[in-house]
This record gives C-alpha cells, sequence and structure tokens, in this order.
C-alpha cells in the first residue's frame, strides 16, 4: 500500500477471487465455473472476420445482444442491461441507488463482493444473519425500507427462496430497489423474472459465466424496469462506455442460440450434483441441499481448513473461509463426473489418512 492511497481506502478489505495456482495440474472445483466448453457455435463466433474487426471499437448500446436477450426472455430492449461480468453490475447497483439516506441489506453469509462495495462506497449496510441450516427467512427483509441485495440460490450455501417470498419482499419495499442476484438460477432454481414486469423497484442479475460456459468472457445482464436500466446506463457511460468488447457480444449471441446445448449440460451437472452429494453422505459429510451448480459440505471427522489443504496437496482445489461460522465448511463446485469421482477417491484416502 502507497503512502498515496487515500485514507478513505486505507482499511478496505478487497474481494477475494477463488485462487487460481499454475504450479500443477489441478482438478479445479473451486470458482463454479462450468466443467463444458462453449457449444460449438459460440466458438465458430469468434472467426477471423471478428477478430479482424477488433481495431474498431464495439457498439456501446449493444443493440444486437440486448435485442436477442429481449426477445429470450420476452422482454422490450430497454429492459436490458449488460454488463463486463455480473460483478460491475453489482458496483453500478451499489454507486447508483445507496448511499446515506438509502442503505443497503443484504444476507451475513452470501457473495462476498457485496460488503466489499458496501465499504468501498462508504454506505451504510445491515448483514442479515441467516439461520438454522444456513436458511434465509424472507420475513426478515419485508418492510424494512433499505434497498435489498439477495442471492438466489444463495452462494455459498446453494439454498434457494420461493418467487412468492421475494414477491413479499419486493412489495413491501417499494421505496427501494430490490437486486436479485440469479447467477446459479439455471442448476435447479426458480427464476424471477417474471416479476419484473410487475413491480418496478426489481432487478435481476444474471450471469453467462456459469449456466452458459463463458465466464472468461466476463457477462452478465440486468433485467428490469426502464427507468432502473437507465440509471444503470447512467453509471456506465460515467465510466466505461465500452464495457462489453466484440467477441464476447459475438459469442454470447451464439450462445443463446445453442440453449439447448447449455440445458442439457446443466442437466448432467444437477445428476453429478446428486452423485456426489449421495457419496460424501456415505462418508460422513453433511451436505446443505443445493440448486446450484455447487454444494456446501462438511465432515464430522476432519476439519474444513484440513480438508481442503488436505484435497489442494492431492491435486484438487475447493473453496474455503476461515470465517467462523462457516469455517467446517467447504464449497465444491460440481464439475464432470471424471473430476466428480477424481475428488471422491481424494476425499476417501484423506479420510483413511485421518482415521
Amino acid at each position: 500500500m502507497s503512502k498515496y492511497l487515500s485514507t478513505r481506502f486505507t482499511n478496505l478489505e478487497t474481494y477475494v477471487p477463488g485462487e487460481q495456482p499454475q504450479d500443477m495440474l489441478y482438478v479445479k472445483l473451486n470458482t463454479n465455473e462450468s466443467p463444458f466448453p462453449p457449444a460449438p457455435a459460440v466458438q465458430e463466433a469468434i472467426s477471423q472476420a471478428e477478430i479482424r474487426l477488433l481495431n474498431l471499437y464495439p457498439d456501446p448500446e449493444c443493440r444486437l445482444l440486448r435485442q436477442k436477450l429481449a426477445d429470450h426472455y420476452s422482454v422490450k430492449i430497454e429492459n436490458i442491461f449488460l454488463s463486463n461480468g455480473s460483478d460491475e453490475l453489482l458496483n453500478f447497483f451499489f454507486m447508483a441507488f445507496c448511499d446515506a439516506e438509502k442503505p443497503v441489506a443484504f444476507p451475513s453469509i452470501s457473495y462476498g463482493f457485496y460488503p466489499v462495495y458496501a465499504c468501498l462506497y462508504q454506505l451504510p449496510y445491515t448483514e442479515i444473519p441467516l439461520h438454522e441450516n444456513f436458511r434465509l427467512d424472507p420475513s426478515d427483509y419485508c418492510g424494512i425500507h433499505k434497498n435489498i441485495v439477495i442471492a438466489n440460490p444463495n452462494a455459498p450455501t446453494g439454498r434457494a427462496i420461493s418467487v412468492a417470498e421475494i414477491e413479499e419482499i419486493v412489495r413491501t419495499n417499494t421505496s427501494h430497489v430490490v437486486m436479485i442476484d440469479e447467477a446459479y438460477i439455471d442448476f435447479g432454481g426458480e427464476s424471477c423474472l417474471l416479476l419484473t414486469k410487475k413491480y418496478e423497484n426489481l432487478l435481476v442479475c444474471q450471469t453467462f459465466s456459469k449456466f452458459r460456459s463463458l465466464a472468461g468472457g466476463r457477462l452478465g445482464f440486468a433485467i428490469g424496469n426502464p427507468d432502473l436500466i437507465a440509471d444503470l446506463d447512467k453509471m456506465k457511460y460515467s465510466t466505461n462506455s465500452y464495457n462489453i468488447n466484440r467477441l464476447t457480444m459475438a459469442a454470447a449471441i451464439a450462445t443463446l442460440e445453442s440453449d439447448g446445448y447449455y440445458v442439457n449440460n446443466s442437466k448432467i451437472i444437477q445428476d453429478n450434483r446428486a452423485y456426489t452429494t449421495s457419496a460424501l453422505e456415505k462418508l460422513g459429510f453433511e451436505t446443505i441441499p443445493s440448486e446450484a451448480n455447487f454444494i456446501f459440505t462438511r465432515c464430522k471427522t476432519i476439519e474444513g481448513g484440513a480438508l481442503y489443504r488436505a484435497l489442494k496437496s492431492k491435486g484438487i482445489l475447493v473453496r474455503h473461509w476461515d470465517k467462523p461460522t462457516i469455517a467446517d465448511w467447504c464449497r465444491v463446485t460440481i464439475g464432470s463426473r471424471e473430476q466428480m469421482d477424481m475428488f471422491l477417491a481424494k476425499v476417501r484416502e484423506i479420510l483413511e489418512e485421518v482415521n
């Protein structure tokens, strides 16, 4: 940290992404990426002709892609906002809608970027505790008269709440914006996108990183009332008007034209999730019911940090946090059946060594 850094940021704790070590070839089950490559049509879309246009700026309005998304979700183009990954979208949410008079609330155990953004913009915020077995109680958010961000399904737990429960939260906080972060919705959850046609204070955030196998392309999007979208556009054009590059736009359009490929991949991941959960249960693990492409699990015979380190030493990466409320748990991304079998084999080895 240099002596020139503003004192506003001296105590800022940054978000820590999942590690990407390069010292050996790992089975990566720590960053919730898809184990499947983009659809063949997506790979073809990154053509030499498109690459030759990289000397030109992309369309700042991203009209072709926004229209494609609007058609896909049966909304209008003015209901669509595009961002450089959903993290940028979340950043704009905190920037645009939250201040000293409009504080923000989110679960105490959830996506780690929420408190980072709140601290970055020096916002008053409330972390609302989860209940037993990491359950989110919607009544904790009803009528609190604050901006709200909820990941549904939640991360790192994988639990989801119903559309009816989300509607009650939105309905009872109409003077504030409710953001539902649906990064993992396509692995078994039910989207609340239809509610954006009923409530002007609801923003739904999704990403191409997980279900659509485009984590390296960095594309997120929001669907909501045109006035909210215009507010987000104001943030975009005040920071980076060309936030979506040409190749990502071409890849995303082809992605939306290959929906069946991704739906099939999601079914495989859901099957592998059930398979892995069942196998871990037989080994004495407790796993939270998940509707995401990961599971949150723990074993009574080995502490979470020790399991994480032992797996890493054997070439398997999972995610672990030292936060006391979740230190016993590890988050495990669901990969291919081969990857999950390798993970389970190493878990068995570790348990034999411990015992």
